[in-house]
């Protein structure tokens, strides 16, 4: 993947403000929903994501700077120098891991020995000539090149037996919502269709027996996909919940208004009352996440928010309110 900085496009000195306003401002540009005619708007916001959940948390962010961890927030190998220090086992050898967006895979998740040219000379002399670029013994050459874990937890192919094949997937929150299906490229480049049920959680397995590593034996270990939601440039999920932060102008909440506010199926209509205080929580009820029990709720704060340029009539009619009608919002904490 792309530098994180230039995918967001952002300097390395930017602030974490300034991070979290180019992911915005890019996430509603590129989303699959507002490009349903480019076929390459779902890599593009996969790769925005992957970007934004490395530098949007300060200590991942800490972490890629340093150099403790690539562009796809897998731990760099800090050992070996000579074979190509700083590429790796992945995820301490265990197994194969693949990364994939919403329309394709990005391979190299873990156990992927590209560069690795005099390590695998070595491999090849110390098990006699069983090791081959598709992983030990029963894995099929040329089915990409990856460690396996077999049934015993160890590392699969040496006594023949199918090896479980890890997988990352990542989907939308409005696919997590509704349910989605998926076509997923193994690493052997044959092709499935996984079914993604609604109201998935983040970081849920997903098992497809016998679609993993094939054994010498001819037994096949299985597919587990642990499925991710990318964070969405408007909601964040509390559980069942989402939470929306809800822009009005200054006349909307002084005078009140009805608004339109984007939900998961669409913009629905609020009523926001006289008087409204910026901070202000609305409750809509059923518009948030599916749950066991039921639908949860759309929490929408609305923030007050100035116009962009100034103003002079307003400039005025504040100072004349100042001057003829002054009040003490912070009397309370004082």
């Amino acid at each position: 993947m792309r530098d994180p900085y230039d995918v967001l496009g952002v300097s390395k000195g930017a602030s974490a403000a300034e991070i979290k306003n180019a992911f915005r401002k890019q996430a509603k540009r590129l989303h699959p929903d507002a490009n349903k005619h480019d076929p390459r708007a779902a890599a593009r916001f996969s790769e925005l994501n992957a970007a934004y959940e490395i530098l949007g948390e300060e200590s991942k962010r800490r972490a890629y700077d340093r150099g403790e961890i690539d562009a796809e927030g897998k731990p760099r190998f800090q050992g070996f120098e000579g074979f190509g220090a700083g590429r790796g086992f992945g995820r301490g050898g265990g197994a194969e891991s693949f990364t994939w967006g919403s329309d394709g895979v990005r391979r190299g998740s873990g156990g992927d020995f590209s560069g690795f040219g005099a390590f695998e000379d070595i491999l090849k002399g110390a098990f006699g000539g069983g090791f081959a670029r598709g992983g030990f013994g029963g894995s099929r050459p040329g089915a990409g090149r990856s460690f396996f874990e077999d049934d015993d937890g160890g590392q699969g192919g040496f006594g023949g037996q199918g090896g479980d094949v890890t997988a990352l997937l990542t989907i939308t929150l409005a696919e997590a919502a509704h349910g989605t299906k998926k076509r997923v490229q193994l690493p052997t480049g044959r092709e499935i269709e996984v079914k993604i049920p609604s109201g998935l959680s983040d970081g849920q397995q997903i098992r497809l027996k016998g679609q993993g590593a094939t054994g010498s034996r001819g037994r096949a270990g299985d597919l587990l996909i642990t499925v991710s939601i990318a964070p969405h440039p408007l909601f964040k999920r509390e559980g069942a919940d989402l939470r929306l932060e809800l822009p009005i102008a200054l006349y909307e909440a002084v005078l009140g208004a009805k608004v339109r506010v984007p939900t998961l199926d669409g913009a629905v209509e609020l009523a926001i009352p006289s008087g409204t205080n910026s901070g202000r929580t609305f409750r809509l009820k059923g518009r948030g996440f599916p749950a066991r029990d039921g639908r949860g709720d759309l929490l929408a704060t609305v923030r007050v928010m100035l116009p962009e340029r100034s103003d002079s009539e307003l400039d005025e009619l504040m100072r004349k309110w100042r001057d003829r009608k002054p009040y003490d919002p912070r009397k309370a904490i004082e």
